[in-house]
């Protein structure tokens, strides 16, 4: 009898991907989204409320600035209170970008804010 064996590939669920020093901030996710934990936010400059950072935005978000710590923020129907991750080390693949974001292009301004990819 021979033994056959074949390759699969690991995806970890979660979103954490290191032991950098998790910090969380608690902040308004603005209304019209409904997001899941992973997703990188930016924060409009005019309200301070935050949305996924898409880079063509104009109005402050389309710097990242976050990565969103609960696990649904259905904000739909109106702003919702969020809690976000200010520090930390993230599983990029697991991570949610907004248009014009990847991990790459995100990669050293999330460093310089202590969000390690």
């Amino acid at each position: 009898m021979s033994a056959h064996f074949s390759k699969q590939s690991y995806r970890p669920k979660a979103i954490e991907g290191g032991d950098f020093p998790q910090v969380t901030r608690s902040g308004t996710l603005a209304a019209g989204q409904n997001l899941t934990r992973g997703a990188v936010l930016g924060r409009i400059t005019a309200s301070g409320k935050l949305v996924l950072s898409a880079s063509a935005s104009s109005d402050g978000s389309q710097g990242v600035f976050a990565i969103l710590a609960d696990d649904e923020a259905d904000a739909t129907a109106g702003d919702i209170g969020i809690t976000y991750y200010v520090t930390g080390h993230y599983f990029a693949p697991n991570l949610t970008f907004g248009t014009g974001h990847t991990a790459d292009s995100t990669r050293d301004t999330l460093r310089g804010l202590g969000i390690h990819i």
